[in-house]
């Protein structure tokens, strides 16, 4: 079977490539070693698909359905395999293969098509809300355990091309003046210390056979519980920004959010902030005109 990338991760992976990068080149045939390696036999490549690794729906050799997910280095899956095999199925998806090499991961099949997204918005949020509870725990306190990157560390990258960006997109420079100074303020005094999916939204929390929904392809991070909440807020932005009380409901979706999972609710609107803004500069940045316009209309309600 040709394991092609499909067209969004292609797109995807094009936008952020280094210089000289080719993972995409090599990614049929590193699949189609994987799968032989495993000895699994294939049924599809899912489409379409994620934008940061190639999900690949898979049967073991006893018949076990599972997904084998290929990810290039600068998606850090040795991060993601770490964190799964931390919260061991707690919340998220199973890892089954906890050693592996080469940014393969076998994991739990799920429901890959059924997500937070198919259900109604309110409803969604519970369930999200009651995912997210279960995810955020302590991080490993072995010594021999991986490090993970902290919201500091992570979002001190982001702020750097913030300000790089700023220079060239004049329109968006006071509102990337207002993330990086909510920033600062946030990181003198972080209340908690968590690992955390990093990337959590709607679409990142898949219907389950052992669960009813269990959290799919974290971005681990450790730091405090409303940076993870933040990305949250902003889910089906298009929605907000095409609605006549837009502004209203995101304010109260920040104020629900932030009582049901006792997270400070000016630390959630400052984080929400400054992932929205650094999410349209960054959009900017890779030309998508578009959804920047979107993300930074949002930021500018908070």
């Amino acid at each position: 079977m040709a394991f092609e990338p499909p067209q969004r991760l292609a797109r995807a992976l094009g936008e952020t490539a280094p210089e000289g990068d080719d993972w995409l080149e090599k990614l049929p045939r590193a699949a189609q070693q994987a799968v032989a390696l495993r000895e699994l036999t294939v049924e599809r490549v899912q489409v379409p698909g994620g934008r940061s690794s190639l999900v690949v729906l898979v049967r073991q050799p006893d018949g076990t359905p599972a997904v084998l997910k290929l990810a290039p280095p600068r998606a850090r899956p040795e991060s993601e395999r770490a964190a799964l095999r931390h919260w061991d199925g707690l919340g998220a998806v199973q890892l089954l293969e906890p050693v592996a090499a080469g940014g393969v991961l076998l994991l739990e099949r799920l429901h890959p098509d059924v997500s937070l997204r198919s259900l109604p918005e309110a409803k969604a949020l519970l369930e999200a809300a009651g995912t997210l509870r279960r995810l955020w725990v302590e991080p490993p306190g072995d010594d021999a355990a991986p490090r993970f990157e902290t919201v500091a560390e992570r979002t001190g990258r982001q702020a750097e091309a913030m300000r790089a960006s700023a220079a060239t997109a004049p329109q968006a420079a006071p509102l990337v003046d207002a993330a990086l100074a909510v920033r600062a303020e946030l990181l003198a005094a972080p209340p908690e210390h968590r690992l955390l999916h990093g990337t959590f939204r709607q679409s990142k929390v898949l219907a389950g056979e052992r669960s009813p929904w269990l959290a799919v392809g974290p971005d681990p991070v450790v730091g405090e519980c409303a940076f993870d909440l933040a990305r949250l807020v902003r889910d089906r932005v298009e929605d907000l920004i095409a609605s006549p009380s837009g502004a209203a409901t995101t304010r109260r979706r920040v104020k629900r959010l932030a009582e049901s999972l006792d997270v400070d609710q000016e630390r959630l609107r400052g984080w929400t902030l400054f992932r929205a803004v650094e999410s349209g500069v960054r959009a900017l940045r890779v030309g998508r005109p578009k959804d920047a316009e979107l993300l930074l209309e949002f930021a500018g309600w908070l």
